[in-house]
């Protein structure tokens, strides 16, 4: 098994090939098999069969290195592509569907010719897809993507000045909940803790195991304690450094977890 990581757009999921007994260095644009037909795209990474843990089911071949005639072709498909993308919008507003068109794309043989919206509802496009089908002679398929895919295909800057995670190096997007910004003891703001794409930000779960760690033994706000034979209410928690600050009743007084216990 000699297996290679490969990337069919720039801000796309990394996809796993075997390349049996070729050796192929990195950046270079190949061929390879899937599940829709042969696609083009580039080798990003090379992994060693040490590094294995587990092997994906059913995992396709590297056919070959791309040639310039395969270049070429790849170049065409993308120009068509493009202008399929293009009927497809005119196609749907003559319909009537309420769909917004983001990409669209031939599989390297064209057995396929692939199109990406996002609609506020579920979306009936069997007519949009025939019509699709008798004019490019092809497999249709119209695939309706969520907020967090949208965000991943189109890319963007996030709150902290970088590239979206999600569109530069996140192999799967996992799930986040409220209870990760709850943990982190976040203000619940919409605007604080949502990304681009109007749903939580996938940083969020970076870190929430080291948060949840270092929780324990730390009481919640609103709670009460016991402290030096004096009773408070905790009105303030800071998890990373183990400190709370507690309202005593005529001053507030900090105490530090990593010396001090409370009850």
């Amino acid at each position: 098994m000699n297996l290679y990581g490969v990337k069919f757009s720039n801000s796309g999921k990394i996809y796993y090939f075997n390349a049996e007994d070729m050796d192929i260095n990195l950046n270079l644009n190949v061929i390879v098999e899937t599940e829709k037909g042969l696609q083009y795209g580039q080798v990003v990474e090379k992994i060693k069969e040490s590094e294995v843990k587990e092997l994906p089911e059913n995992i396709k071949k590297i056919i070959r290195v791309a040639s310039k005639k395969d270049y070429q072709l790849y170049l065409k498909n993308l120009k068509e592509a493009d202008q399929a993308l293009k009927t497809a919008e005119i196609l749907s507003k003559e319909l009537g569907l309420e769909m917004k068109f983001l990409s669209s794309a031939y599989t390297f043989d064209r057995k396929q010719l692939l199109f990406q919206f996002t609609a506020d509802e579920r979306v009936d496009f069997r007519e949009l897809t025939k019509k699709l089908a008798s004019l490019y002679k092809t497999r249709i398929e119209l695939r309706q993507i969520g907020a967090r895919d949208k965000a991943c295909s189109v890319g963007g800057i996030g709150q902290c000045g970088r590239n979206l995670c999600c569109s530069s190096f996140l192999k799967t997007l996992e799930s986040v909940t409220m209870n990760m910004a709850k943990n982190q003891n976040l203000a619940l703001n919409p605007t604080k803790i949502n990304g681009v794409c109007g749903r939580l930000l996938c940083c969020l779960a970076y870190e929430d195991a080291n948060y949840f760690e270092s929780r324990k033994g730390i009481p919640n706000v609103g709670s009460k304690v016991k402290y030096d034979e004096i009773e408070g209410k905790v009105v303030f928690v800071d998890i990373l450094n183990r400190k709370i600050k507690v309202d005593i009743g005529n001053e507030i007084v900090e105490i530090d977890l990593k010396n001090e216990e409370v009850k």
